[in-house]
């Protein structure tokens, strides 16, 4: 492709990408985004070597790199033939007005003159949690307090998306790969393109089921309608994740494996091996029973987000 036409093809995208996030932004009812800036392909392509070695893959390429001065995390969807601009564009509309809180992966700009936008983080030596809740990249796993300290601030998160808009937004993809750690182990949730918003005056709506295997609500798996406690559900397997260190997939059935073994073979061996732990038996125990409660087949079962959060303070403090 010339140079001339290469150019008219991103002018063309700039424009249909731009009237996407606009679209988006709108839609949510809050039209308070955190500024961001829009690079040039030519900008992310310098800085990322023309996109080779990601550093991170899966549904999509993350890359470090440095742009005006700042290390960034760049994210691409090249490798996901499901990503659409519209999907790509809710992404950045909704990450851009969720940036303000402390827990979320903070966006700083985007790429909208690709075929898909790119995205630009803010990055902190950031790497995301792997399908077990430890690193990704080394596989460490994490101290019992650091744990507990990324659910409550997670489920704070999600709260937010919840109840700070004018009508409730559903995450709908809560899994461990959607949680990054910073240099100070703190949790950013990110990847917001399969969020939706439940309608003003309604508890749920309908659409296709989306989301990763293992962590689906299977209320909504069953019926198509998401509610705001399908994002429970997906916590709540998440939850699971980061006491038992092991990913859903290891589990013949989720509720008997929380509800009938004892607590000492629900917890990973490696934080009943640290020094202290049995002081801290009364919060694994809380915990197991708060993770019971969001994993309820019933939708109405379960406890609302801010609950969650709520008791996940309590257990944090006591």
């Amino acid at each position: 492709m010339g140079k001339k036409k290469e150019k008219e093809e991103e002018e063309k995208n700039m424009v249909k990408n731009g009237g996407i996030v606009l679209e988006e932004v709108i839609s949510t009812g809050n039209c308070r985004c955190n500024p961001i800036r829009n690079f040039s392909v030519k900008q992310l392509k310098n800085a990322t070597n023309n996109f080779q070695s990601p550093c991170f893959t899966g549904q999509h390429d993350w890359f470090k790199a440095c742009l005006n001065n700042r290390t960034v995390l760049i994210k691409t969807f090249f490798r996901n033939e499901l990503m659409t601009s519209k999907l790509a564009g809710r992404d950045i509309a909704i990450t851009s007005q969720m940036s303000s809180h402390n827990r979320v992966l903070k966006l700083i700009g985007c790429c909208l003159e690709l075929p898909v936008p790119a995205l630009v983080y803010e990055d902190n030596e950031c790497v995301p949690l792997n399908p077990r809740g430890y690193i990704s990249g080394n596989g460490s796993a994490l101290p019992w307090k650091t744990r507990l300290r990324i659910a409550k601030d997670v489920a704070n998160a999600l709260t937010y998306l919840h109840t700070t808009f004018s009508t409730p937004i559903v995450h709908r993809n809560v899994k461990p790969s959607n949680v990054f750690l910073d240099k100070d182990l703190a949790p950013k949730l990110c990847n917001f393109y399969l969020s939706i918003s439940i309608p003003k005056g309604e508890t749920r709506v309908e659409d296709q089921v989306a989301g990763t295997e293992g962590f689906v609500d299977p209320e909504y798996y069953n019926t198509s309608f998401v509610t705001e406690q399908s994002d429970v559900y997906g916590f709540g397997v998440f939850l699971l994740v980061l006491l038992s260190g092991k990913s859903p997939f290891e589990f013949p059935d989720l509720t008997d494996f929380v509800q009938e073994k004892p607590w000492d073979e629900v917890v990973d061996p490696k934080i009943l091996e640290e020094e202290g732990v049995i002081e801290e038996e009364h919060k694994l125990q809380a915990l197991r029973n708060l993770v019971l409660r969001c994993i309820q087949t019933k939708a109405d079962d379960r406890p609302m987000m801010i609950d969650v959060a709520k008791e996940l303070l309590q257990i944090h403090r006591i």
